[in-house]
């Protein structure tokens, strides 16, 4: 019987990391417990994902996952300016900070306010990593067949 290779149908256990481009580590678990995941079933996003295909048990590996494979490209239409008047006065605003806004689904959508104005505040709605290169390295621990319910 030989090794199962991660691809469709798979479950994999690894350890990551991401990388930006001057060496910040912005996730890991190198140095805690393994991740467990099957092919598709959206923990990973699939630009992660692909480049595992065909990897086996014990393997390690660095990657270099583009913008448009990982976190996406900064979309300028997903920053929006905001009436200041939509906070309440004891709401501290400052820029940098991350706050959770209900999009017209209900859904949470977290936007990183970018610039505070007398009248108006301007707030990111883009993925805090898009636009970023990120280079991403694993070490496979197992791979076996993906458990169906």
């Amino acid at each position: 019987m030989t090794d199962l290779l991660i691809g469709e149908g798979t479950q994999v256990t690894l350890y990551f990391s991401l990388k930006l481009d001057d060496g910040e580590v912005v996730d890991s678990n190198m140095d805690s417990e393994a991740a467990t995941f099957s092919v598709g079933d959206g923990n990973l996003l699939p630009g992660f994902e692909r480049v595992l295909f065909g990897m086996g048990a014990g393997e390690k590996a660095s990657f270099v996952i583009p913008p448009e494979d990982a976190f996406g490209q900064a979309n300028p239409n997903n920053i929006q300016k905001i009436d200041r008047s939509l906070f309440t006065q004891e709401f501290e605003l400052s820029e940098g900070l991350v706050i959770s806004f209900a999009d017209a689904a209900g859904a949470e959508s977290p936007g990183v306010i970018v610039e505070l104005k007398d009248d108006s505040v301007l707030v990111d709605f883009n993925h805090p990593l898009s636009g970023e290169k990120i280079t991403f390295e694993v070490q496979i621990v197992s791979v076996s067949p993906a458990v169906t319910h």
